[in-house]
């Protein structure tokens, strides 16, 4: 089913918290649901509130490598599962003088793009624009192999902030032509942050990786363009930074960063996209434990006027009965504030 916050004008609002309440939700369940496809279909016909996302990147079925358009070697272990980068092309930085980035006008078929956007927008829906998952920081592990980048940060190395420049001058580009085409939010992803701890220290940070993330998005902020920022493990120590930069709907993961830090640092300061926890609660907790964890969730980070949305991904090894209680709470709760 079709709901209202698909359309942007009222997506918008939540994200400007400017809504009725409403906490939309969606469960990405791609890689558990060939276990048991009828349980997902009854499922959603059970919550339709709720969108379960069931569609499989086909290309990641089977185990295979596959050499990226930077020229990064990725191992997919199958099951529809993300890859690894096993091969840096620029482990030696002496080779980066010779080295050739993508070239932006090949990042996507443009204008396939603008002909679909122009559909888009008159059905009054979200036109995104996306950038890769791992698009700047990642990015620059995935060149140069994690350890070497931790040393390149270190160090702080001249050839660290010419490849800055190289990665950083594509994105911009890339952003620069979705705006071109007038999409309403670009969503981007970058998982800054270990378990408990950023990679680097946030001084570090700020001088690394902020300056490039500022000038993308203010790009964006400038052009009246939201800014979707989805970053795994822990950031609490950078959520200001963020918003600095101008991201508008932040999508942390709960536990790691604890609610109530979340809470401090970022609601009502720009919009929460919660990422429901997937390493304790939800694969061994029991339903009530699962019903309580996103009741909490709701009340602690929503609004009556909005400013929150919920995500989970369901992952092998979680209990099916248990990926059931999450859609279901996500059910019971997406009105919670409505009226309040």
């Amino acid at each position: 089913m079709e709901h209202p916050w698909q359309k942007w004008d009222c997506y918008r609002d939540i994200i400007n918290m400017k809504s009725n309440g409403i906490v939309p939700a969606s469960v990405y369940a791609a890689t558990v649901y060939e276990q048991d496809p009828d349980f997902f279909k009854e499922l959603q016909e059970e919550c339709p509130h709720v969108t379960v996302e069931t569609g499989c990147k086909e290309n990641r079925r089977h185990e295979h490598t596959h050499t990226d358009d930077w020229g990064c070697v990725w191992h997919f272990p199958g099951g529809f599962l993300d890859g690894q980068v096993t091969g840096h092309p620029l482990e030696d930085l002496s080779v980066l003088s010779r080295y050739t980035p993508p070239d932006p006008a090949d990042h996507t078929n443009w204008e396939k793009e603008a002909e679909s956007i122009r559909h888009i927008k008159e059905e009054g829906c979200i036109a995104r624009g996306s950038l890769e998952h791992g698009f700047f920081y990642l990015r620059l592990t995935y060149l140069r192999g994690f350890n070497n980048f931790m040393m390149d940060v270190a160090e702080e190395s001249s050839e660290l902030f010419e490849l800055i420049d190289i990665v950083g001058s594509y994105w911009y580009e890339v952003v620069n032509r979705w705006i071109g085409l007038g999409v309403d939010i670009i969503i981007a992803g970058d998982d800054l942050g270990h378990q408990d701890a950023l990679p680097m220290s946030p001084a570090s940070w700020r001088k690394i990786i902020k300056p490039t993330f500022s000038k993308i998005f203010s790009l964006c902020r400038e052009s009246g363009v939201e800014v979707y920022l989805h970053t795994d493990g822990y950031i609490n120590d950078i959520v200001p930074d963020l918003i600095e930069t101008g991201v508008t709907v932040l999508n942390p993961q709960d536990l790691v960063n604890g609610l109530d830090n979340l809470k401090r640092l970022a609601k009502g300061k720009i919009c929460i996209d919660l990422d429901i926890d997937r390493q304790d609660i939800t694969p061994f907790g029991t339903p009530d434990e699962i019903d309580a964890h996103i009741g909490n969730c709701v009340k602690t980070l929503g609004s009556p006027d909005g400013g929150l949305t919920l995500i989970f991904g369901a992952y092998p090894g979680t209990p099916l009965v248990n990926i059931g209680q999450v859609v279901r709470s996500m059910e019971t709760y997406h009105d919670w504030w409505v009226g309040k």
